[in-house]
């Protein structure tokens, strides 16, 4: 595989992020605060019985109030719904439900674990993952701007206190899977006093904790667009490009190779629109190709049949006995002459005297 290196630059981006907190601490109102900064259309696809309304009078948004089961699949249409509708920024009040909540993933593992797989969870994590994973990468893909909120709890650990165990507090956890902040830009936990603190922040915009206001969310959209003019397509652009590919017969390996791409990845954004616009007029060009080719072989098939008939209709003259005639009225069974050999047959029938 032919590896390519580039100048490192960083290109124009969505937002990927995450606000974790406990019950109180702030996280719709945070959000709401941040997408507000951000500007543009901004939806919330809210899991917490409409708390996001309560916020109405903050910022306009468009709500939808997201019902139980919390499957995988209803966070990917949800997002899918709002990429379809022309959001700019979409909030997900919160994705601890598609984890830990009714019909959420934990859930799944427990059905499948005592119905399918018969008490084998090793099994049932077999099925659920793929199916988180998929619920990630339409976040990660998505071509508008994602803010998640995540409900944490407090963590605890048992320890032995000279033969005395002790419950000890560790610090806050996020009820989702662990592991899931490495998928997103930036981190934000609340305190209960409305304090973000970061603990992964690529923007460098959060070094200090504070409580946070409208004017982060302008500095976060000022970052978003500080990046590259040579801005790479996004996840939905990259799959729509190898479906096109992929119809037009494109090797995409080799496609990648000749231009210096690792990926499809690296196609620029500036120049999406052009080269779907070229694949496509392949695949135009080789539709047209295809039903030039299968006209002329229809037309030459058609030729082919109309000697035979000709040719049959000689046969059937010389026919010495009625046995001769069923070869001519199978071969032409379901043709449009069909009808001819057979009146023929039964004419040359009538002036030899053969019975039928």
């Amino acid at each position: 595989m032919t590896v390519f290196f580039k100048k490192a630059e960083r290109k124009n981006a969505k937002l990927r992020l995450v606000i974790a907190g406990s019950t109180g601490s702030g996280k719709t109102f945070t959000a709401l605060l941040l997408a507000k900064g951000i500007g543009g259309r901004i939806a919330v696809a809210d899991t917490e019985n409409s708390s996001a309304e309560l916020y109405d009078d903050l910022v306009e948004f468009e709500h939808a109030n997201i019902q139980p089961p919390y499957t995988p699949e209803k966070f990917i249409s949800v997002i899918k719904a709002a990429e379809n509708a022309g959001f700019d920024t979409l909030i997900l009040d919160s994705i601890t439900h598609e984890w830990s909540g009714v019909g959420g993933c934990l859930e799944m593992v427990d059905k499948l674990s005592s119905t399918t797989f018969k008490g084998n969870s090793w099994g049932a994590w077999s099925q659920v993952t793929p199916q988180h994973r998929k619920f990630i990468d339409a976040m990660l893909q998505s071509s508008i701007n994602i803010i998640v909120t995540m409900r944490s709890k407090m963590e605890t650990i048992q320890t032995n206190d000279n033969g005395k165990k002790r419950v000890e507090k560790i610090g806050m956890k996020a009820e989702q899977r662990d592991g899931i902040e490495y998928e997103f830009s930036t981190v934000l936990d609340l305190t209960h006093d409305n304090i973000a603190v970061a603990t992964k922040d690529r923007t460098r915009l959060f070094l200090e904790p504070r409580q946070l206001n409208e004017s982060d969310g302008v500095l976060l959209k000022q970052w978003l667009l500080s990046g590259s003019a040579n801005a790479c397509i996004n996840g939905n652009q990259y799959l729509e490009l190898e479906h096109l590919m992929q119809q037009a017969g494109i090797d995409i390996e080799k496609y990648c190779i000749k231009r210096g791409f690792n990926s499809l990845h690296d196609v620029q954004q500036q120049k999406f629109d052009e080269t779907c616009a070229g694949i496509q007029a392949i695949i135009e060009r080789n539709k047209q190709a295809h039903q030039a080719n299968e006209q002329q072989l229809q037309t030459e098939s058609d030729l082919r049949l109309e000697n035979d008939y000709k040719l049959a209709l000689q046969d059937i003259q010389k026919a010495p006995n009625i046995n001769a005639l069923n070869r001519p009225a199978e071969y032409f069974r379901g043709s449009k002459y069909e009808q001819n050999i057979l009146n023929a047959c039964q004419a040359k029938s009538d002036m030899e005297g053969w019975s039928v």
